[in-house]
C-alpha cells in the first residue's frame, strides 16, 4: 500500500516536470500552431490548446488499462497522471484563467505568486519570451511579488 502511495505522489511530482519540459519545448515549439489559441484574448469557451488534455487524459487510461487487472505500477502511475489533470484543471483552467467563475480572490501568497508567474507567461503574445512554463512550481522572485503586494488579485 505505502508503495503504491509512493508511486502516485513521484507521478504526480514528476508530472510537474513533464508538464513544464512540454510546455516550454513543444507547446512553444512545433506544436505552437495548438497553443497560441491559449496566448490570445477570445470569448469562446474552448482553445485549441484544450485538445492537449486528450493527450495525457488517454496516457493515463492506457496505464489504468494495463495496470488494473493485477493493480500493478501502472495502474498506481495512471492515478498519479489523473490527479495531477484535475489539479491543473483546478488551478489553471477554474483558479488562474477563471473559466468557471468560482475562486474570486485570495490572499495566500503561494496562490498569489502562482498568479503572477503566470500573467507574467502570458504578457508575451507570441511563441518566444515568454517564461515560467510549470504550473504549480513557482520561482522565487514571485513569492517576493506576492508578499509585496497588498491588494488581492482579481
Amino acid at each position: 500500500m505505502l508503495a503504491n502511495i509512493c508511486i502516485v505522489v513521484f507521478t504526480f511530482l514528476l508530472m510537474e516536470g513533464v508538464a513544464w519540459f512540454t510546455h516550454k519545448y513543444i507547446l512553444h515549439g512545433f506544436l505552437w500552431f495548438l497553443h497560441r489559441s491559449h496566448h490570445v484574448r477570445h470569448n469562446h469557451a474552448f482553445e485549441r490548446n484544450d485538445l492537449f488534455f486528450l493527450y495525457y487524459g488517454v496516457l493515463a487510461m492506457l496505464f489504468f488499462i494495463y495496470g488494473s487487472e493485477n493493480m500493478d505500477y501502472r495502474f498506481w502511475i495512471g492515478t498519479g497522471i489523473s490527479l495531477y489533470g484535475l489539479t491543473y484543471f483546478l488551478v489553471h483552467d477554474i483558479f488562474i484563467h477563471r473559466r468557471i467563475k468560482i475562486f474570486k480572490n485570495s490572499s495566500n501568497t503561494y496562490l498569489r505568486a502562482l498568479n503572477i508567474g503566470h500573467k507574467v507567461h502570458h504578457k508575451t503574445s507570441g511563441r518566444d519570451g515568454s517564461e515560467v512554463f510549470g504550473m504549480l512550481w513557482v520561482p522565487a522572485k514571485y513569492f517576493a511579488l506576492a508578499r509585496k503586494k497588498k491588494t488581492k488579485i482579481k
